[in-house]
């Protein structure tokens, strides 16, 4: 067996202390091309697999595929023995990975807030662009894109897609609506 990197460790140890032995997110400070070598080399020694995710139910996730879906990794009996999990440790975290499914509760917005109407905005069959979401809200372009990016995307886990039309420039929608 390989020796281990530090960086392997980190992400092997943060798998290892979760439930279901989820490698996702990442350590803090690990990102870009330092994360997708890392992750490429502990898939091939066979420490990580990618599962499907739904991005929808909130489940952290390594590539989206689309269609609110994507991949997440989990470390695997052979990553967890790596850093010196016994057979039986193994065997516990591994059963957990199953649970029974539950449904999410999704947060709902406030009613006439400026959130709600960027949301409204997006959901709209044609989308909206960021200067016409300015315009609405009274926001900044990056103000415009931090919640689409932050408040939308990750604490809302709702789908946002762009779009390049040649008359409008990026447009933006809320995917499936």
């Amino acid at each position: 067996m390989p020796d281990l990197t530090d960086t392997q460790i980190r992400i092997l140890d943060l798998a290892a202390a979760r439930a279901d032995a989820l490698a996702m997110p990442l350590p803090k400070g690990l990102h870009g091309a330092a994360a997708r070598k890392a992750v490429a080399r502990m898939t091939e020694l066979g420490f990580l697999e990618e599962v499907d995710a739904n991005i929808d139910q909130g489940v952290a996730f390594w590539r989206e595929t689309g269609d609110g879906h994507g991949t997440t990794l989990i470390a695997t009996e052979a990553g967890l023995a790596a850093i010196g999990l016994s057979p039986a440790e193994i065997r516990t975290r591994l059963n957990r990975r199953n649970p029974e499914p539950t449904e999410p509760t999704p947060s709902a917005p406030r009613a006439s807030t400026k959130q709600a109407r960027l949301i409204e905005m997006l959901s709209a069959p044609g989308g909206a662009t960021i200067a016409e979401i300015s315009e609405t809200t009274g926001w900044q372009a990056h103000t415009v894109r931090g919640a689409i990016s932050g408040t939308l995307r990750k604490k809302l886990g709702l789908a946002v897609v762009a779009t390049a039309e040649p008359e409008r420039g990026r447009v933006y929608r809320i995917a499936g609506s």
